[in-house]
């Protein structure tokens, strides 16, 4: 199983929010190359970039930190926030981006999202399925659609879509712990998905049951920040993979 810290982004500094509320906004590092560094000071290869004032704005706004992170650093970046267009992805590629995540856009614009998913395959193109209880939410987690999660996962999935980023917004920077039922219901009915666990990531013990249910990554945020995991534990982790 993959581990993949995420770096979220609000004018141009490494935040952190509660249950997606910009209100809750904490400052952890004004200098993202320096968290990204460090990440791979530790044996990390993937991160997780997320433009939370493109995800407001509805179109990329925080692209020369992904530009400078992957320019000064070899962490394979996948990159979310704000991606509603066909310029932003190829902002978002051209800025050094290896995955771009689709969301919003996979519920309010599918013809486009498939569009992407066939000129850049499906290894690039991961689907974006964040959830209020079951139904997907939308705009920086602003909105939440009508939209059912599991048929969403298999219009997607029948689409081509093989990665899939599930964030359960009720865990999400709450450190207390994340939805282990949900991510077994999402392997059990689609066993083939490349599923990515995000949201309430608190302890190791948290990292290895998501490993043994089958997850293929976890992105792990505030509990970094807030050293409830200690990146000695990730880089053993990943040694001992």
């Amino acid at each position: 199983m993959r581990i993949i810290p995420a770096i979220d982004i609000i004018e141009g500094k490494c935040v952190r929010l509660s249950k997606g509320d910009y209100n809750t906004k904490k400052i952890y590092n004004e200098d993202p190359l320096e968290v990204a560094k460090e990440f791979e000071s530790h044996g990390i290869s993937y991160l997780h970039l997320v433009d939370l004032d493109g995800a407001k704005s509805k179109h990329i706004v925080n692209y020369k930190v992904l530009e400078n992170l992957a320019s000064n650093t070899n962490l394979k970046i996948d990159f979310g926030g704000g991606i509603k267009s066909d310029e932003d992805v190829e902002i978002a590629f051209n800025s050094g981006a290896r995955q771009i995540t689709g969301g919003s856009i996979a519920v309010k614009n599918p013809e486009l999202f498939k569009s992407w998913l066939d000129r850049y395959g499906a290894s690039a193109i991961i689907l974006g399925a964040d959830v209020h209880g079951k139904h997907i939410a939308t705009h920086g987690w602003q909105e939440t659609s009508e939209m059912h999660l599991f048929p969403f996962l298999t219009k997607y999935m029948h689409a081509g879509v093989e990665y899939v980023i599930c964030t359960d917004i009720s865990k999400d920077g709450m450190l207390q712990g994340p939805s282990h039922d949900l991510y077994k219901d999402i392997l059990e009915t689609n066993p083939s998905i490349k599923l990515v666990a995000s949201g309430g990531i608190t302890s190791m013990e948290d990292v290895l049951r998501l490993k043994m249910l089958g997850c293929e990554g976890a992105i792990i945020g505030k509990a970094i920040y807030e050293s409830t995991i200690g990146m000695k534990e990730l880089e053993r982790f990943i040694l001992n993979l």
